[in-house]
Order: structure tokens, then sequence, then C-alpha cells
């Protein structure tokens, strides 16, 4: 484990839905650069910060060892896997492949009512961003996402961009929200919403493309 740590959230539970609970936390710590490529981390200190025990770590660490996201050091723990420059344009370009179109078309399908049940999850990420938790923000941003392109009815669709997502690496929110401009990023999660709920494909076309534009603009850069 390294002397400078994560700032990782404090947890409470049990069950496999908490073992869940703590690997998503531990993937959006890997996302926003909290856990940084090339350091080792112990399931014994990386629970310590979560304020758990080790087991439901240790078997996180094994679900996101199976994804490829860290590397098993023997004696040791889990190194952070390193993503290149060029894997992250790749990942960006077939996100935007997917999202941008999928999320227009929402505008002309998807229900009123179902809209609105995103508003919270849009809010969150307004908060996490002016709490600078950039974890909770992550968590947020994913969940809002993911439950946008569901109302498309293709579930391998969300699968793979859930993937893709969490291959992808934002170590630029750190500086973002340190600067206190990560909420007008944030806040584009509520214009995207209110373009939908306006039934107006242009506006929500034109707000994705500039969204997804920051994963390797403002969001990428150390």
């Amino acid at each position: 484990m390294t002397a400078r740590g994560p700032a990782l959230p404090a947890l409470g539970g049990r069950g496999p839905s908490y073992r869940e609970r703590v690997a998503d936390a531990l993937r959006a710590a890997l996302i926003a650069g909290e856990l940084r490529p090339g350091e080792v981390y112990s399931a014994p200190g990386l629970a310590a910060r979560f304020g758990v025990s080790a087991t439901p770590v240790r078997e996180a660490l094994l679900d996101l060892a199976k994804e490829g996201l860290v590397d098993a050091v023997p004696n040791k723990g889990y190194r952070v896997t390193a993503v290149s420059e060029r894997q992250l344009d790749e990942y960006t370009q077939v996100r935007g492949l997917i999202e941008i179109p999928t999320t227009a078309a929402l505008a002309g399908t998807a229900g009123t009512a179902a809209l609105a049940a995103l508003r919270p999850a849009a809010e969150e990420i307004v908060a996490a961003a002016e709490a600078g938790d950039l974890i909770a923000y992550v968590d947020a941003d994913q969940r809002f996402h993911l439950g946008l392109l569901a109302l498309a009815g293709n579930a391998h669709l969300v699968e793979v961009v859930r993937d893709l997502r969490r291959r992808s690496r934002l170590y630029g929110l750190t500086a973002l929200a340190e600067q206190g401009r990560l909420r007008a990023s944030a806040e584009e999660h509520l214009e995207l919403l209110d373009a939908l709920l306006a039934r107006d494909r242009e506006a929500v076309h034109a707000v994705m493309t500039r969204h997804l534009g920051h994963v390797r603009g403002l969001w990428a850069a150390p």
C-alpha cells in the first residue's frame, strides 16, 4: 500500500449486494484516479479506508481482476492496470457511436415518467460535484447514464457501455473539483433531461456530444 491512499467512502452492510457495493466503489475510485495505475493496494489497507472487514474487499478485488482492472501481486495485493491514451480514445469513440444516437432517439421514445425518475440521480451528480466527492460523482454518473440507456430496451447495449465506462479514466476530475469547475459539467445531466422531456432530439444530440467530449477533454488531463 502506498503512503498516499485514496479518499474512499465508509460503507456498511453485508451480503452479495454489499460485495457489489464495495466493487462499485473501487471501480469508481479507479475511474476517478483515487487509485492510480501501477500502484499496489492491499485488501486490508483498502478495507481500513472503507471502514469494513477485508473479506468483501478481497472478493471485490477478485471481481476487478477478472475484469482486467487490477492484477494480483503475490504476497502484496493488487496493482491497478494502466490504460494507454490510445485505448482511452478507442473506448470513447465506441461510446460516442453508441451513446449519442441512442440517447438522442430517446427524445421520441422514452416515457415522461421514466425520464423524470432519473432526475434524482442527476441531482446527486450535481451535489457530489459541489462536495468534491469524486467517487460519488462517478457512481451517480454511471447510474444516470446506464439508467437512461436502459430505456432503449437493449440490455446488451447497456452492458457494452458499462464495460467501456469501467475501463475509462477521468483523472482530470480532481483538478476540476479543486477549481470549482466540476459543477458546470454536472449540470449538463439536468440540461440533458430537460431536452429529453422537451422532446428536442437535436438539443439532446448536441448536449450528449458536448458531454461525452469531456471524457477526452476536460475530464482527462491529470
